[in-house]
């Protein structure tokens, strides 16, 4: 296998340095280099690289009249590994990529499938007269859902300029012991006022942890593979409401037992696999690329040549991602100057507006399915291919906004998928027949989520680091006051129209 010098040696060369026929060093290397390639089918297997090629790919460093307007300042943490005369092979980073997915990626997606476990558990309860012994109804449960929301989107901000200064490896585990401990303990829910409490306690403790995963993930990724990574990590929410299906079903089966309502049990032990997962997370989240090593982790995750490789192709897709070190704070000033950026809020806006139309159906599922006359363990396995089905239509959903390179074409499909279905459940009566309810629910809540393409959008179009942290956090507060809106269209007194 040939492989290139991580370092051009400086002792033979310079990146300044000319050839015979007047170019740079630099730019002779980077002319072998084959740029990356788009798909343009699901099926097409992209370009061939020659894997032994040199992936390094052009960037201002390469220029002498740039390289030091964009060289990382001293207090960024990976200023020792950066190198703009640097080269590798297709070989070294794709296998680097791939362990990065497996020692990052896979822990986010664990992280968020903890998220989603606690976070959508609600839903299960309810196929188990939940309303009914805590002495509350649907608009109670709507209240609950809103202050969730609420108290999530509050607490956005907060957390990111939390995250930002102690960094997202310290405060991200912080999160989910916090919120694992305040989800077990709904085991002790006694009435409205404790359910109510809990929820607001849950948003607050929740609030802020996807953007900054969001932000963890971006240290390690370029900015065209971070949308589909996002996309896969949306998809654990998918597999956690289908593993929690099939949890609930077990363990509600354990009403009766010492005389405790089968719900109990499932938040107290939900909450408990978080708890394990939270306290994990402490040792599987390094605070970035070249700093793995740790006294548990002696010769840390990655070779100095990997670091080294990590880093520079990271800063030559995007020079501004060393603006920021991992534990620098943001200031009210740039907060500000984000919020006055007008080129950003046509997709805020449409974070408040898309997920209106199938957020009713999808929260309100078991319950309908429940007051259609199906039993608690028929309602939770029901829900189950409506969750299969949005998994599989998040992918393709994503993949076709990486083909077209559009990501307006991605948020428009979720709109003409809803459309006709909203349009048939309008006409059910109470004469429609369970399946067809049944049928029609399915395909709405199977819709194409389109929130990981639009949170790759957002952080695409931000300028820099500090603009892309706090713009990430406002695009999640305007989905969270959208999902306050959906949640509160279905009232008590619609019961005969939603069956």
């Amino acid at each position: 296998m040939s492989t290139l010098p991580v370092s051009a040696t400086r002792a033979s060369y310079s990146l300044d340095d000319k050839d015979e026929h007047g170019f740079t060093i630099a730019e002779e290397i980077l002319e072998a280099a084959e740029p990356r390639t788009r798909k343009r089918s699901f099926f097409s297997r992209g370009a061939q690289k020659d894997l032994d090629g040199t992936a390094t790919q052009p960037s201002v460093f390469d220029d002498p009249t740039t390289r030091e307007l964009y060289r990382p300042p001293p207090e960024y943490e990976n200023t020792h590994r950066f190198d703009p005369a640097a080269r590798w092979t297709w070989r070294e980073e794709i296998r680097i990529v791939r362990k990065v997915d497996l020692r990052v990626a896979l822990w986010a997606f664990i992280m968020f499938f903890s998220l989603d476990l606690d976070r959508s558990n609600i839903s299960q309860a309810n196929t188990d007269n939940f309303l009914q012994d805590l002495g509350m109804n649907t608009d109670d449960f709507n209240l609950g859902n809103t202050l969730f929301r609420l108290c999530f989107l509050i607490a956005e901000l907060p957390s990111q300029l939390v995250s930002k200064k102690v960094g997202p490896d310290v405060w991200i585990p912080c999160q989910m012991v916090l919120w694992s401990i305040i989800s077990l303990s709904q085991y002790w829910l006694t009435g409205r006022g404790s359910f109510l409490a809990t929820r607001c306690l849950l948003g607050f403790a929740q609030g802020g942890f996807i953007p900054d995963v969001v932000l963890y993930l971006s240290y390690y990724y370029t900015t065209s593979e971070l949308p589909i990574r996002l996309a896969w990590f949306w998809v654990s929410n998918y597999v956690a409401s289908i593993v929690g299906a099939f949890l609930a079903t077990g363990l509600l089966r354990l009403r009766g037992v010492r005389g405790v309502a089968g719900w109990r049990y499932l938040f107290l032990i939900e909450g408990g696999l978080t708890l394990i997962v939270g306290l994990l997370s402490f040792l599987m989240m390094p605070p970035g690329p070249t700093q793995t090593k740790a006294w548990y982790r002696p010769n840390g995750w990655f070779t100095e040549r990997e670091e080294t490789i990590m880093v520079n192709r990271v800063l030559r897709d995007d020079p501004t991602k060393s603006d920021m070190h991992n534990r620098q704070g943001l200031s009210i000033k740039m907060i500000f100057s984000v919020i006055k950026d007008w080129k950003m809020w046509p997709i805020y806006c449409l974070g408040i507006v898309h997920m209106i139309p199938v957020t009713p159906p999808q929260t309100y599922l078991t319950l309908s399915l429940r007051n259609l006359g199906f039993s608690t363990t028929q309602t939770n396995l029901l829900s189950i291919p409506s969750t299969v089905l949005g998994g599989i239509t998040l992918l393709l959903a994503s993949y076709f906004s990486e083909i077209v390179n559009s990501r307006v074409a991605a948020t428009v499909i979720l709109q003409f998928w809803a459309l006709p279905l909203l349009v048939a459940l309008y006409t059910f009566n109470e004469q429609t027949s369970n399946w067809a309810y049944y049928a029609v629910v399915t395909l709405i809540t199977g819709f194409p989520y389109v929130h990981p393409v639009q949170v790759a959008w957002a952080s695409t179009n931000s300028s820099s680091v500090q603009t892309r942290t706090i713009s990430a956090s406002i695009y999640n507060m305007f989905v969270q006051a959208g999902a306050m809106v959906g949640a509160n269209v279905y009232r008590d007194d619609d019961k005969v129209r939603k069956h």
